[in-house]
């Protein structure tokens, strides 16, 4: 072990903010943010409390900040022209019109869903862990997770095929 535990959380730190941002720099500028922020907050860590469940706590709450002033800039006028980078947002054909790779249907997914998804699938982090991370109750990570996973199947798999013969089933009334 290393005699900074700080060091030691770096990689799962960066794949992470990775997964999260969808964009190298982003991460990059992320996890430099959170080092920055848990060297000079270091007093606040309980000392024999899980260090790496508190760098992902401080991480999630940078990026939390840093999407709330991207929307505060949106909104003063310093927004992005979305016809200008259509082409960038939209997946390439890849036979079908649902086709998209994962990392493009992660970044589609609502942040805090997508937060979830990735403490749990990615870092392998209990519900109770991820709660704490995120300031949620437990049953909210549960369905976040959940709907997470659902809206990702169905970006990856496409739409269900609709029932043949039928596009609605019908229901009969029982007495």
């Amino acid at each position: 072990m290393n005699d900074f535990p700080l060091v030691d959380h770096i990689p799962s730190l960066r794949r992470y903010a990775r997964a999260l941002t969808g964009d190298a720099w982003q991460a990059d500028d992320l996890v430099q943010d959170t080092l920055e922020r848990a060297c000079s907050k270091w007093r606040l860590w309980a000392v024999g409390s899980d260090l790496r469940a508190w760098l992902f706590t401080l991480m999630h709450n940078i990026f939390v900040n840093q999407l709330r002033g991207a929307v505060r800039r949106a909104a003063a006028g310093t927004a992005v022209d979305a016809e200008g980078v259509a082409d960038e947002l939209i997946a390439e054909d890849a036979g079908t019109a649902q086709s998209m790779d994962l990392q493009r249907c992660l970044l589609r997914l609502p942040d805090e869903q997508r937060a979830v998804l990735l403490l749990v699938s990615l870092e392998d982090l209990s519900y109770a862990e991820v709660a704490s991370i995120t300031g949620v109750p437990v049953g909210t990570v549960m369905s976040r997770l959940s709907r997470a996973r659902s809206r990702l199947r169905e970006m990856m798999d496409g739409p269900p095929a609709a029932a043949a013969g039928s596009a609605t089933p019908r229901l009969r009334r029982l007495k």
